[in-house]
């Protein structure tokens, strides 16, 4: 029996084969915990090489991954930006599983465009970093809260942020303003569901290995990234997943409006 047996969890944007919302779906379903994960339909041509490789199918594969654990696991596309895809996503969550206990909102915009000066920042590019991030945490968020409340049992909403949620730097505009939000929204929220032992955090990873940090390479410029972490090293996916599954759990059971950093000691704060 799992820290989380008998819960069931919602996670966002869990359709990479490296990315930290495969391993959070995994990672709970390890502590017992049913899941649904959440993904935007990638087209197969769009995948990187890796998950190409190894026949990869976004959402289904994480999907075959968390039954490989012997919990259950629905896969829905959904917009996170999309209100009535969003209910619907947790409309079916409750049809199919009777409950939601968790949510992790990792769903986020892929890195690349919007890493420009402001000054040559693409308008709708910086409008849907924010879009993705604070609206579609907002909205998962919203209507999950309500589940939460009806069910009277208390839960967990964990957001993903980023140290860049932590500190500015050149272009990174949009997703510095984007955690940044992330922070003052997780802890608005928190403060209005504690009342309904509801908890609220941010978990804020630093440099993690996962393909959304595939245009730096492996190479000289990796290198010059890592050797700016104190640990001299990237996070896995593994690691983080690890951590927002702890969060989720009893033993954080008095953790709530934190901003938790899973960075290596970039930001000591």
């Amino acid at each position: 029996m799992g820290t989380l047996s008998g819960k069931v969890a919602i996670v966002t944007g869990a359709g990479r084969l490296r990315g930290i919302g495969r391993a959070c779906a995994v990672a709970l379903a390890q502590e017992g915990a049913d899941v649904v994960v959440t993904g935007t339909g990638r087209r197969p041509a769009a995948f990187p090489p890796d998950e190409k490789a190894v026949g990869w199918r976004d959402i289904e594969s994480t999907a075959e991954q968390v039954r490989a654990t012997g919990r259950r696991c629905l896969p829905l596309v959904s917009d996170v930006t999309n209100g009535e895809q969003v209910q619907h996503a947790v409309d079916r969550t409750l049809a199919e599983f009777g409950r939601v206990d968790i949510l992790v909102n990792n769903a986020a915009f892929a890195r690349g465009p919007d890493r420009v000066p402001v000054l040559e920042m693409n308008d709708d590019v910086f409008r849907r970093v924010l879009e993705v991030k604070v609206v579609g945490s907002y909205l998962f968020s919203k209507a999950v809260a309500r589940a939460l409340i009806k069910q009277r049992q208390g839960g967990s909403i964990v957001n993903l942020s980023s140290i860049a949620g932590r500190r500015g730097s050149a272009n990174t505009s949009a997703y510095n303003a984007s955690n940044f939000a992330i922070h003052g929204f997780t802890q608005a929220l928190a403060q209005e569901m504690a009342p309904h032992n509801i908890r609220v955090n941010a978990v804020c990873p630093g440099v993690t290995d996962t393909s959304r940090m595939d245009d730096l390479g492996r190479g000289e410029r990796w290198e010059a990234t890592l050797a700016r972490i104190p640990l001299k090293r990237a996070a896995t996916d593994e690691e983080v997943g690890r951590i927002i599954a702890w969060l989720c759990g009893p033993d954080a059971s008095f953790i709530t409006g934190q901003h938790l950093n899973v960075d290596g000691g970039m930001v000591m704060d």
